[in-house]
């Protein structure tokens, strides 16, 4: 019996795994964080299968599940929303299942952020702009940020930025980031992306939180923030440059293309 974490990935259920599907299509179990997961991905559990939404759950409730499927020697697609690693609470359930010896494993998905900046046509990193993204948040009821971890000292490194769980707090990002930043620097709000009702507004820190208001966004959504959401002149990267070399070709040398 193995508990299998997938990352469901950001909301449209094409964007799944081929692995995570298949695990889903196997498993007798299906536990899903309904809030965020699409009906379609769940829907693919085998006729028969015991599916529950764990949305409303406490852990200590969806541990018992687990145990229950491990007594029975069934096997449990344990499935979140994005990727497993980010945000996803699976820590806190992979200790309790260390502590009782259930074997598990873990299915990547896609996250929010990479999702987004497909729908926005966008390279997260562009030559001497941005080499540097960091996937943060902002403290929150759930909890607050490790010392070194606020936005006045992330913001220094004037990195690209994809902020989470934060859509409440505009008004401190435009204050932390500012500074660094500038107050016309491009932000990117990103709801629900790729879902149905997915909405991108391009706007800037001095704006953000007046446009987020006319549009009555209160969750789910991703604050995303650098110089590679504008207009940003940068030069080509030397990647295909025909006159850099690299261990798989050499400087000048013409390729044929395919078929020619």
């Amino acid at each position: 019996m193995t508990v299998y974490f997938i990352g469901a990935g950001p909301g449209a259920p094409d964007l799944i795994t081929v692995r995570g599907l298949r695990l889903i299509e196997a498993c007798p179990v299906c536990l899903y964080a309904g809030s965020l997961v699409p009906a379609e991905i769940v829907a693919a559990a085998p006729s028969g299968a015991h599916v529950l939404d764990t949305a409303p759950m406490h852990l200590d409730a969806i541990i018992a599940e687990i145990e229950a499927a491990h007594a029975r020697g069934e096997d449990v697609a344990r499935v979140h929303s994005g990727d497993p690693s980010i945000y996803g609470a699976t820590a806190e359930q992979m200790r309790r299942l260390d502590e009782r010896g259930i074997p598990y494993e873990i299915v990547p998905g896609v996250p929010a952020f990479a999702a987004a900046a497909a729908k926005l046509k966008t390279e997260l990193t562009l030559p001497e702009i941005a080499q540097t993204v960091i996937v943060t948040r902002t403290a929150g009821k759930a909890s607050g940020m490790p010392e070194g971890e606020t936005l006045e000292e992330l913001g220094r490194s004037k990195a690209t930025l994809a902020i989470h769980l934060s859509i409440r707090n505009l008004a401190y990002i435009r204050e932390a980031l500012a500074p660094y930043y500038g107050e016309d620097c491009p932000v990117v709000i990103a709801y629900r992306a790729t879902w149905p009702d997915e909405l991108y507004l391009r706007t800037t820190l001095a704006t953000m939180r007046e446009d987020v208001r006319k549009h009555k966004i209160t969750r789910t959504a991703l604050v995303m923030v650098g110089e590679v959401f504008g207009e940003a002149e940068f030069r080509d990267s030397d990647l295909y440059n025909a006159e850099f070399s690299h261990v798989l070709r050499n400087r000048g040398k013409k390729v044929r293309a395919s078929g020619s």
